[in-house]
C-alpha cells in the first residue's frame, strides 16, 4: 500500500487492515472490550508522557512530534477495535455527540 493510499484510507479500509493484522497474530481472544479499554488508557497515558515535565507552551521537537503521532495512532487503533466490537460507526457517533454538545453550555462559555 502506498503512502498516499494509507493517507486516504477510509474507516472500513482501516478496519480491514486492523482485523487482518489481529487475525494474523492470533490476538482475537485478547481483544475483548475490557482489555481494549485498558489498552486505550495505556496508550493515552503514553500520549501524556510526552508532555510530562515540559513547561506549558514549549514546542515539541521533531522526534517528540513523531512519537506523539505514533501514540495517537496506537490509541486510535484500540478505539477502532472497540468500535468494531460494538458494531458502531465512530463517525456517526461523533456526529450524534456533537449535536448533543451543541445544545450544552459550560460556565466557561462566553456566549
Amino acid at each position: 500500500m502506498t503512502r498516499m493510499a494509507v493517507n486516504k484510507m477510509d474507516y472500513q479500509a482501516a478496519l480491514t487492515i486492523l482485523r487482518n493484522f489481529r487475525a494474523a497474530r492470533g490476538w482475537d481472544d485478547y481483544h475483548n472490550l475490557k482489555d481494549l479499554a485498558l489498552s486505550v488508557n495505556l496508550e493515552a497515558s503514553e500520549v501524556l508522557e510526552i508532555f510530562q515535565w515540559k513547561p506549558e507552551g514549549q514546542a515539541l521537537t521533531d522526534a517528540e512530534t513523531a512519537h506523539l503521532k505514533e501514540e495517537i495512532a496506537d490509541t486510535l487503533i484500540y478505539l477502532f477495535y472497540m468500535c468494531d466490537q460494538l458494531g458502531m460507526d465512530p463517525y456517526a457517533e461523533i456526529a450524534k455527540k456533537m449535536k448533543i454538545n451543541e445544545g450544552r453550555h459550560w460556565k466557561e462559555d462566553q456566549n
